[in-house]
Formats: structure tokens, sequence, C-alpha cells
């Protein structure tokens, strides 16, 4: 394998300059990452066909001297939704499945809150975010580090309520596509990962990629994750390694764990912009499979975004299957972004200009990311040259700052009132129905509390006010959570409630859609 992607790295190599990237574009690479303090990241661009650039910059693991390279393997996170969305096609091209099939005519223990929705909900409606959940609704089934298996979090996610009504609104959300990949082995007679791997990355030439998170881990030649925490708010602190064993599951996998270097993101770049033609002219899938996949479906509300990124705000923004469908500068863009816990990504296509890029990060900074998307994206339409990474510095830092003075401002002005209680009386074991069991342990000392189904998601809990704690974990970079314990008339705790303490804490740490009851005694 390795050997393959040596051969393939060599061809791109020799490939002439078709549209070069903009001038000084490695120095500048160097530079952002310098300023934003990411360890490494790797870039592939596309243009007409032809690789112009597959390289890497920086080092796998901060303070280590192994260079990321062309073939260095990153966690492109949401980005392989793309990838679900293309095997889910290649059924479609085999007249296997239907983009407007039932789910349930497929998936028959599929079940969702409302029956009526459970019965209308379709192949597609599991890929374009309209389905009614909430925004990142499920995700703590496999957020921070979930035990759950994949058909575990297919069952439970018939008790999560829905935030709207059956395809009335936009609300992003990642379990659904997990339902995908269950469809997917249900239909093919395979797991996700390795119809994933036979016919999709295998036939686009990815010889590197893999859906199999013990592969990657297995890679000598791989990135390990970064972040800042350790401050008022994720995003602030000291940069530092994170444990990447202590990443999602692979029950996530269709949902985003699918792990490539800059190499296979070039073939995949090739694949999108040929219309499903691999660069030896294998066709992964048709090109009436490709029109569909980025076809806007849903359309998602436009706020406008502030200075410095204000440039950024689109006309028109739509969910596709696997694909987010906007406008800049009167061009079509079809991009999406990915994120896991220490590595980011985005893949971006401008297909009038017949040109892609994709950019991969051991690290969680806005900077190097967005800031280089859109200098790639203005030098592909020949506009005007901006700093795009010093504006979103910029911008990530008034949102940091809001953040933490809004978390300062709250922790600073508790009613000096309760616990209504004795320590001891609020422990026990109470269960909500999706996501399953909490335990509150305590005495005189003080309380813990214990989320049973994600390993070591555990900590003390601090008091705030009335009968409201704060959730501090073991684990720092888990988010803290105020848990609010509700009495009955005769002073028994009767239901616990949560929330993110920190107001940019990633949705995925849904607390607010938790409610736990006391277990009943069996």
């Amino acid at each position: 394998m390795r050997y393959a992607a040596t051969v393939l790295l060599a061809a791109f190599v020799a490939a002439p300059a078709f549209a070069a990237p903009p001038k000084g574009f490695d120095a500048r690479v160097e530079q952002v990452m310098r300023a934003s303090g990411t360890p490494g990241m790797a870039v592939a661009i596309v243009e007409d066909g032809k690789v112009t650039l597959v390289k890497g910059y920086g080092v796998r693991r901060q303070g280590a001297p192994e260079r990321v390279d062309a073939n260095t393997a990153f966690l492109i996170g949401s980005t392989a939704k793309a990838m679900t969305a293309a095997a889910i096609a290649t059924l479609v091209d085999a007249g296997t499945l239907g983009w407007d099939d039932r789910v349930v005519d497929h998936l028959p223990g599929f079940q969702m809150y409302d029956a009526w929705v459970t019965r209308e909900m379709t192949v597609r409606d599991l890929l374009v975010h309209r389905s009614g959940l909430g925004l990142g609704a499920g995700d703590l089934l496999y957020v921070p580090r979930g035990s759950y298996s994949r058909a575990e979090i297919v069952r439970r996610l018939r008790y999560i309520a829905p935030a709207t009504s059956f395809r009335s609104g936009y609300a992003y959300d990642n379990v659904l596509y997990t339902v995908a990949g269950q469809l997917i082995e249900a239909v093919s007679g395979q797991r996700w990962e390795d119809y994933v791997r036979a016919h999709v990355l295998a036939p686009a030439g990815m010889v590197g990629a893999t859906g199999e998170l013990a592969t990657f881990w297995a890679l000598p030649n791989r990135a390990l994750p970064h972040a800042r925490f350790g401050g008022v708010v994720r995003g602030t602190g000291t940069m530092r390694g994170l444990d990447e064993r202590d990443q999602l599951p692979q029950a996530a996998a269709p949902a985003g764990l699918i792990a490539a270097s800059a190499t296979d993101m070039a073939r995949w770049l090739q694949v999108q912009l040929s219309g499903g033609v691999a660069a030896d002219g294998t066709r992964v899938f048709s090109a009436a499979a490709g029109r569909e996949m980025w076809a806007p479906v849903t359309p998602i509300p436009i706020a406008p975004l502030p200075e410095p990124v204000a440039a950024t705000t689109p006309t028109f923004d739509a969910y596709a299957l696997g694909w987010e469908v906007r406008d800049y500068r009167g061009e079509r863009i079809v991009w999406h972004a990915g994120g896991l816990f220490g590595m980011t990504s985005v893949v971006l296509l401008i297909p009038a200009r017949h040109v892609g890029f994709a950019i991969e990060l051991n690290s969680e900074e806005a900077a190097p990311r967005h800031g280089l998307m859109w200098e790639l994206i203005d030098h592909y339409l020949g506009a005007k040259r901006q700093d795009w990474p010093t504006r979103f510095t910029r911008y990530r830092a008034q949102r940091i700052a809001a953040a933490e003075a809004a978390v300062r401002a709250e922790a600073a002005t508790p009613a000096k009132i309760g616990p209504s209680l004795p320590l001891a009386r609020y422990a026990g074991r109470y269960v909500d129905r999706w996501y399953g069991p909490i335990e509150v342990g305590g005495d005189a000392a003080g309380l813990t509390v214990r989320f049973v189904p994600t390993p070591r998601m555990a900590g003390r809990l601090e008091h705030y006010q009335y009968d409201t704690f704060v959730a501090r974990f073991d684990d720092p970079a888990i988010e803290p959570a105020y848990l609010t314990f509700a009495l009955d008339a005769a002073g028994k705790v009767a239901r616990i409630t949560a929330r993110p303490v920190s107001p940019i804490a990633d949705f995925s740490f849904d607390y607010a859609d938790l409610l736990f009851e006391p277990e009943p005694v069996r």
C-alpha cells in the first residue's frame, strides 16, 4: 500500500503545472501555521483534471521531528459524509436502492420518534439534515468516545424527540449518517467500512485511505490531533497533543471517520470534478449520480457574518447529498468542512472553473483552514487578494472573547442559595431514554458524576446556585456542563437537565437534549 501511494505521488510530481497555486503559497502556508500554532497540515489542489499541488507542511506531532508529507494520513471528519453519499450512489447506480426509497423498506428496524416520520423518511432525507431533529441531536451517543455499537445507536434514535416538524427546516446532524451506514450494510450485506473501501475508495484510487480507525492508528505515517484547551473556553490555552484513541468510536465512521492523505484527497477531487470518473478512467459513480449529489435540497438559513469576514456571507446556501452548495462572487461553490477533536479539514470545488482543493490540519485552528481556503478561492476566481487568515484570526478572537466574558459573568453572579438537600440525597442512578444512564455519587465531601455509556466521562460536581451544579470532567478536553436537579413535592430528585457552560461549545456536546430521571427500581 505504501509502495502504491509512492508511485501515485511520483506521477503527481512529474505532472506539468497547469494552474499554479498563488505565488509564494508554500511560504504563506508556513507563515499561517506558525502564527496559529498549528503543528502540521496538507494541501491538495486539482484543476482541469490535473493535480497541481499535493504537499505536506510542518510536523505530524508537536515537538517531534517527523514531517507531514503528501502521504501523511489525517482524519477528515465530516468531509467524509460525501463518501458515504457516494457509496449510496453506487447502490442507486446498481438499481439496488433509490434516493427516494423509504428507509423502512430496506431497514425494517429503523424507527424515529414519530411513527409518521418513520414511515415517510427516505434515503435522501438521511443525508440532507431536514429530519426535524435538533442541531447535533444524538451526538452524545458517540461524543466524545461513546461505547454503543452502530446498530444500538440506530435503535436509540427512536427516543430522540424532534425539535421541529419533518422537512420544515435545516438542522445539521450526524446520527442519520450513522443510519445511512447501517442502511448500506443492510442492502449490500457488507460492513460500511468494507463497502466504502471496495466501491468508493479503491475505485477512486485512494489507496491510502481507510474507514477503519484501527488501520489508521497502525499507519506509521499519520498525523496526531492537537487543540488548545485549559482556558476559560475551548480554543484558548496551550496547544497540546490529544490522545488519538479518545477520538469518536468506530460506530460513528459513516458520519466522518475516514482517514486520507493529500494524495488520496487529490484523487477524490479528480473523481468529483470529472463527474464520477477516477484518474485511471475507472467510473466510481455515474454522472447522473454526481449531479444528484450536488443538487441543493435543504435551504440553510443565512445569517450575515460580521466584519472582518462579512464578505463570505452567501446570497444562497443549501445542503445537498453530503455537500453544502453556496455562492461567492457569482460562482457556485460545492464544499464541506470537517471537524473532529484535534483534526479539521475542508474540501471545496468550484465546478465552473474545474478546480478543487482539500486542506487537512492536525489542529482546530481557524486561520489555516478557513483563511487559506478563502485565499485559494479568491486566487482561482481571479479576485483581489485579501488577508483572510488574519481576518479569521480576528473573527475567532472576537467570538472567544465574547464567550469568555459570558462564562465569567455567569460564574461571578450566582445566588448564594442552596443546595436544597444534603449532598448524599442527590446521589443515585438516573436515565435519559436516548442516551442512557449517569451515576451521581455523593456524601458530605462532595458530589461526582459519571456518564456511564461514555468511557472516562466522569468528574466532580461543583455547586453553582440553588440546585444547579457544574460538572467539571477529569478530562479537560470535555466541555463542562451545568446539571440542574429538579425536586418533587417530597424533596426527592425528580429529574436532571443539562446545558454547556461555554456558549461556543461544539454542538455535539448536546447536553440540552438530555432529560435524566431516577432509574426505576427493578
